[in-house]
């Protein structure tokens, strides 16, 4: 699926990665952020350093294709939470057992540091 512009340049295409602007690695769903928390076009073009004409054929196919890029953008922020929730769990041991390693040598100071800094901040929290 590919919309175009009236130049003929393709602006819109649907990639492995889901519907991307053409000649970028910018999804629509990363687009998508920024339009749901209401950002002005302006910032968002600012932000992924887009053309005028690319943030308005985005923009225009958002609007235009609502109820399937909204669709496509709930499953990609699902993927992304199970995503992130796995490799926190397939990670927590991992971490457990490496906040119990001693320091390495020669890194005892640094170590020490490294220890009251983080007594500090939980104090502060």
């Amino acid at each position: 699926m590919t919309t175009s512009m009236s130049n003929g340049k393709t602006t819109i295409i649907r990639t492995e990665r889901g519907l991307t602007i053409s000649g970028t690695r910018i999804t629509l769903y990363d687009v998508m952020d920024y339009v749901v928390s209401q950002y002005p076009a302006k910032f968002i073009q600012a932000l992924f350093n887009l053309t005028d004409e690319q943030i308005s054929a985005a923009l225009a196919y958002i609007e235009t294709h609502r109820t399937e890029v909204e669709a496509d953008y709930q499953t990609v922020l699902r993927q992304a939470k199970e995503s992130q929730q796995y490799w926190e769990e397939r990670n927590r041991e991992h971490f457990a057992r490496i906040a119990t390693m001693p320091p390495m040598p020669g890194r005892e100071l640094l170590w020490a540091k490294l220890q009251d800094q983080k007594a500090k901040h939980e104090l502060e929290a």
